[in-house]
């Protein structure tokens, strides 16, 4: 299941004044995995570079949680950070130190991104609530954490990127767990980049597939010599929109939010 662009928005928007709102944000954009957002270090999150390294993460046990090492080697990865992630980033770093100041010597040093207002190790299932608790309240579809992550491989996806990047921004160890789960999510994007490709090759002879229908026809919608244009793709090759699954719309794979190794 993954929210629309459109639900991801009104979501932080609503959660922007949030202690957490930087991890969603994180989450949505880039896709970590709950476990590494909530295990992610200052000393691997290089903001001006615009860079963040996922090197440790946070694993529940029953209810202890412990620090570990990615799940596997592809799991430690680094990962490039949009303008407006950086800056989420950034204003969450300074009320972090706010807080620092202001609980003094109670405030407990663990070098993390995200912690509670002590300074303290967030619990990951404590995120999941909080995440339920924010969407529950504006009504939106009901979605796990886990999906925000699923969503930001929608929107890498359709801004163009490959399965071989999206496999890099989410850590997976094979390009075949990529493919498996996320191709089917936005085919209305992948016909308007085929249309699109296709227009880029001049054709100075008339063909069939080519050949637009005479003047008067059918419909009489479209001109003489023009190719019929695909919704949301731009009549001069560029892409003008997107057409996102719905948020109910299925993953051809899931994961409960304790997310196997897949995804």
């Amino acid at each position: 299941m993954v929210w629309t662009p459109g639900h991801t928005g009104l979501f932080l928007d609503h959660a922007a004044e949030d202690r957490l709102y930087a991890l969603f944000h994180l989450v949505a954009f880039r896709g970590l995995r709950r476990g590494e957002a909530c295990g992610q270090r200052w000393t691997d999150t290089h903001l001006d570079a615009g860079l963040l390294t996922v090197a440790k993460q946070l694993v529940v046990n029953g209810w202890e949680v412990y620090e570990d090492d990615p799940k596997t080697d592809a799991g430690a990865r680094t990962i490039a950070l949009d303008s407006g992630t950086v800056r989420a980033l950034k204003r969450h770093r300074a009320q972090q130190d706010k807080d620092r100041k202001e609980w003094e010597n109670a405030w407990v040093e663990t070098g993390r991104v995200f912690t509670r207002g002590n300074g303290e190790l967030l619990h990951p299932a404590n995120v999941t609530r909080r995440f339920i608790e924010l969407h529950e309240e504006l009504g939106l579809p009901p979605i796990r954490l886990h999906d925000l992550r699923h969503g930001a491989a929608t929107l890498a996806h359709a801004a163009g990127a490959s399965l071989k990047d999206i496999q890099e921004m989410l850590g997976h160890s094979s390009i075949t767990i990529t493919a498996d789960t996320y191709t089917s999510l936005l085919p209305e994007a992948d016909l308007a980049i085929a249309e699109a490709a296709a227009r880029l090759v001049p054709r100075a002879r008339a063909t069939p597939e080519n050949t637009a229908p005479e003047a008067g026809g059918s419909d009489g919608a479209e001109s003489a010599g023009a190719e019929p244009v695909p919704d949301g793709a731009d009549p001069l090759g560029g892409i003008r929109e997107i057409n996102f699954p719905s948020a109910h719309a299925p993953l051809t794979q899931t994961a409960p939010d304790e997310e196997s190794e897949a995804e």
